[in-house]
This record gives C-alpha cells, structure tokens and sequence, in this order.
C-alpha cells in the first residue's frame, strides 16, 4: 500500500468533509442531480475519447496508485549479482530453474537460456517495456481526460442550475434547489479533477517511471550476463541507477 496516496486521498477528503460539518448540516452538500451530472456525466464523456477497453483497463491500472508491488532496485541488483555469478562458474544452461521473482528477468534470463543473441534479446526485451509503458500512458491519459471533464460538466450543471432558477423566478419555493445544482455542481467537478482524477494521473506518472527504470536495469544486467562480465562490474554498472547516496558497494 503506498502511504503517501492512501494518506492524501484520506486527509483531502477527510478535511473538506470536516469544513462542511462546521458550516452546518453535511446533508445540505449533497445533491443528486449534481452527482449525476458531475460524476456519471464525466464518466460517459470520457468514455467517448477511448476505446472500451482502454476505459476499463484504466480502471484497473489505478490501482497501481494505491498499491503497487515493486521490485527494490537493492535486492534486484544482489538477485542479479547471483545469477551473474553462477552463469560465469557454471555457465548460462546453470540458470536453468532457478527461482527468479521478478518475471521480466525470468524472462530475459530465459532467452539467455534458449541461446538468442545479445542484440535479439535486447530488441525483445525493449519492445516488452515499450508496450508496457504505452499501456501505461494509456491509463494516464484516460484519467487526465477526466481531469479535465470535471470542472467542465460542473460548468454545464451551473448552467443547468441558474436556467432552471431564472425560469422559475415566480416561484420562491424552487430558486434554492435550482441555485444548489448550480453551485453544487461546480464543486463536485473541482473535486473530482483535483482531489481524484489528476493526483491519481500524477501518480501514475510515477509508477510508469519506476517500472521503467527497473526494466532498463534489466536489461543491461541481461546483456552483461550474456557477455559474461564479472558480477562486480555488473553491481557497479546496476547501481549507477541508484541515487548517490546509496551506490557504495559493502565490503566484504
């Protein structure tokens, strides 16, 4: 679970939740008109600029924003050190079974197995991360749309609201539900795009950023694996990743 999402999402909402209790009945913030407007209308608006699928699996990517598994650059690196180690005593057919946690070394490790060229493995292993990546940036766009339907189906729905107040003036009773659609829905859009869908974009962003430099290492340490360099320099090369403070090897 990534703390820093979880208690962000929490406190956002948490703190304006508290500000409306303090300003009177909480009751009076909700209205469903402005909730369909705001949050279904945005959804099947959105879901004209993509496919159905990219729609749906954007749902799924956002989980990488609350909970993601990833591989620590340090462990990966001491993982890949030992299977340098054992391909250089015993050969690359030594790696057969062994357990590799992280599938895309699994894999790479694998075609090194199967005997492909250096150059080959690279070019597979590189388009692997590429699409990933682009699947990836997919889920992004998909939120930042959203993003930005928020506060524009929040505009239609004060329009919606101020439209029904002026053509009711007669009648005192229906000014106040007509003039909360129009304020409620400005601030459902502002919700949704800067409390929800653009953070969830930003961190994403992250995530594809993450995912891609932990690819990029592996595909050096396979290429090097395959060359047969010694696992030192291969620790020395993998940690030119790492930021400055945590690139010293341990002796010893």
């Amino acid at each position: 679970m990534d703390l820093a999402t979880l208690i962000g999402l929490v406190a956002g909402f948490g703190i304006i939740i508290y500000s409306m209790m303090m300003s009177g009945s909480i009751g009076m913030f909700v209205d469903i008109p402005s909730v369909l407007i705001v949050l279904v209308g945005s959804l099947f608006v959105a879901m004209m600029k993509f496919n159905l699928s990219s729609f749906i699996g954007a749902g799924k990517v956002a989980a990488k924003a609350f909970a993601f598994k990833m591989d620590k650059p340090q462990e990966l690196i001491e993982s890949v050190v030992e299977l340098a180690d054992a391909a250089r005593k015993g050969g690359l057919l030594s790696l057969e079974g062994k357990e590799i946690p992280n599938k895309f070394l699994a894999r790479g490790i694998q075609l090194l197995i199967d005997g492909h060229d250096g150059e080959v493995v690279r070019g597979l292993m590189e388009r692997d991360k590429d699409l990933a990546v682009d699947r990836h940036k997919s889920s992004v766009t998909v939120f930042t749309a959203l993003g930005d339907l928020g506060p524009a189906m929040g505009m239609i729905g004060t329009l919606v609201g101020l439209v029904a107040m002026l053509s009711n003036m007669s009648d005192p009773k229906s000014i106040g539900p007509a003039m909360a659609v129009a304020l409620l829905t400005t601030l459902y859009g502002a919700m949704l795009a800067n409390m929800l869908c653009i953070p969830i974009a930003d961190k994403l962003k992250v995530r594809i950023g993450e995912e891609e430099m932990i690819k990029s290492m592996v595909i050096d340490a396979l290429i090097a694996i395959q060359a047969g360099q010694n696992p030192r320099v291969i620790e020395t090369m993998l940690r030119t990743y790492l930021p400055e403070g945590k690139r010293e090897v341990k002796a010893e």
